[in-house]
């Protein structure tokens, strides 16, 4: 469960940018996503070495006798926890101001771990509408087949959110911003409407990232991240967390204790060390981004451009109280519907297409056929799937080359 290991520090969390560096007061979280380490061994590397193994040894009977019975933070198989991985854990509950978590294989298998933990038959979870596909397959088609109501709510809809609650609710899932629509969820209204209600608010963080916005602070009992998109940043490993309260993480690491989600260390060695340069790397996203979009939105191929930071996005206002800047993600509408979209894919010469996000390449993707090409017409419309809309992940290579191979390839449409 990663609460509390005597090895490594997890301080209080000061606020998004906070803390007098090295004057004697709180560090700053771009410092401890540096700073955290796994203690050296006797050989004083600077760098934290590979724990690559399945198993750890004990000294004595009673020792091993403890370890199993929860008397100590001691480790015992890499699938309950190593090294590398409470590296990472803490971390990332540093940088959201959480207590406790589990990291998992993929960032699907956190979505999954949060809920089917959590929730058992009879319960009932409250979903956004708009979330990733993989994600509204689970709510919709195999949470029922274990007894779970599920009940998806546009996300703007705030009388539908309250209209939807049962006696039976125990779960509010939502993704802001939401992909791949971009629409921006209140998370002070969320927190407040989970609190009335005495629901457990589950939010993933995926596109924001802990630097640019922390949902515990608005309420939030539960954050999941897919940590292959921006927190690797580079396009090499899968991995996923979910951290939050302390003992609602109790139950998601027994269940993914004996269910095996669990994330390797190799995996986890790779995404501490990309937790180094998330700042820096970030800072360059939200700025080509943001100069990406302003471009779009005065092509006459373009329908209407959705990005955060925009002032004609529609929950401008929102996304400024609770975000830090407005992520790496823009989204637009081509006209001409989906023949026009898969059009501009293949005119692209830089772009990359790809199953992914939050890499340095950027990457274009056409949700309509892609990500959401198994839902019907009417699905896909429902969660804000237009036909024409295309996905781009700001990379971040020279910002004028992106513009330029954009739109050359809205050009040729």
């Amino acid at each position: 469960m990663n609460e509390g290991k005597e090895n490594i520090t997890k301080p209080t969390v000061p606020p998004l940018g906070g803390g007098g560096g090295l004057s004697g007061k709180e560090t700053s979280l771009l410092t401890k996503a540096i700073r955290i380490q796994t203690p050296a061994s006797q050989q004083m590397e600077h760098s934290t070495p590979l724990f690559l193994t399945s198993s750890f040894r004990f000294e004595d009977a009673e020792e091993m006798r403890a370890a199993f019975a929860d008397e100590t933070d001691d480790n015992i198989y890499s699938r309950f926890s190593n090294p590398n991985v409470d590296e990472f854990i803490a971390k990332m509950c540093a940088l959201e101001g959480a207590e406790a978590g589990f990291a998992t294989a993929t960032g699907m298998a956190a979505v999954f771990a949060s809920m089917f933990s959590l929730l058992k038959q009879g319960d009932h979870i409250i979903s956004s509408s708009s979330v990733f596909g993989s994600t509204y397959a689970m709510v919709t088609k195999f949470l029922p087949r274990f007894g779970i109501e599920a009940t998806l709510v546009a996300a703007d809809d705030k009388e539908a959110w309250e209209k939807a609650v049962r006696p039976n609710t125990k779960m509010i899932y939502l993704e802001t911003p939401t992909n791949p629509q971009l629409e921006i969820l209140d998370l002070e209204w969320a927190g407040q409407l989970a609190k009335k209600h005495n629901l457990i608010l589950n939010v993933d963080n995926c596109f924001a990232t802990p630097l640019l916005q922390q949902p515990m602070q608005y309420g939030a009992d539960l954050v999941v991240h897919s940590a292959t998109k921006w927190i690797d940043g580079q396009g090499r490993v899968l991995g996923g967390i979910v951290v939050g309260k302390a003992e609602l993480i109790k139950e998601i690491y027994l269940f993914c204790r004996n269910t095996g989600p669990s994330l390797s260390p190799f995996n986890a060695w790779v995404l501490s060390k990309s937790l180094e340069t998330l700042d820096v790397r970030l800072q360059r996203h939200c700025e080509n981004a943001l100069t990406l979009a302003k471009a779009l939105e005065t092509h006459p191929q373009v329908s209407w451009v959705k990005y955060p930071f925009l002032e004609s996005h529609p929950q401008y206002e929102i996304a400024k109280k609770q975000m830090k800047a407005g992520g790496g993600i823009v989204c637009f509408e081509v006209k001409g519907g989906i023949e026009s979209g898969r059009k501009f894919l293949n005119g692209l010469k830089m772009l990359s297409m790809t199953a992914n996000l939050g890499d340095t390449r950027s990457i274009a993707s056409h949700p309509a056929s892609t990500t959401h090409g198994r839902l019907s017409e009417q699905e896909r419309l429902s969660v804000g799937i237009t036909p024409g809309l295309i996905r781009i992940s700001a990379g971040l290579e020279y910002i004028g080359d992106i513009i330029a191979d954009i739109t050359q390839s809205l050009d040729a449409i």
